[in-house]
């Protein structure tokens, strides 16, 4: 039995950039505030999740995706992540 969507017209939304958006985001910012974990992963982390999470907002606002949420909050989360190893970094150098 196929999978259908619960779309009109059949097409499945794009979740996929949103959704992962948030985990990283929620990563990254766990990752931030370990000063040589931060460095190396929360920020490369972060970069990625503000931009699934742009990516995943945009895709909402054309009609292509359904969860605006995630693709949010996980904009957000990857945006502070980023702001803390910055911080982190100018304090301790």
């Amino acid at each position: 039995m196929p999978h259908q969507a619960d779309e009109p017209g059949g097409a499945t939304p794009r979740n996929r950039p949103g959704d992962t958006s948030f985990t990283l985001g929620v990563v990254a910012l766990m990752g931030s505030f370990i000063p040589v974990i931060g460095d190396f992963a929360a920020a490369p982390l972060g970069i990625l999740a503000l931009l699934l999470g742009v990516l995943g907002v945009w895709n909402n606002e054309r009609g292509l995706a359904t969860n605006f949420g995630p693709s949010l909050i996980g904009a957000t989360l990857g945006a502070m992540a980023l702001f803390i190893v910055l911080f982190m970094f100018a304090v301790t150098r």
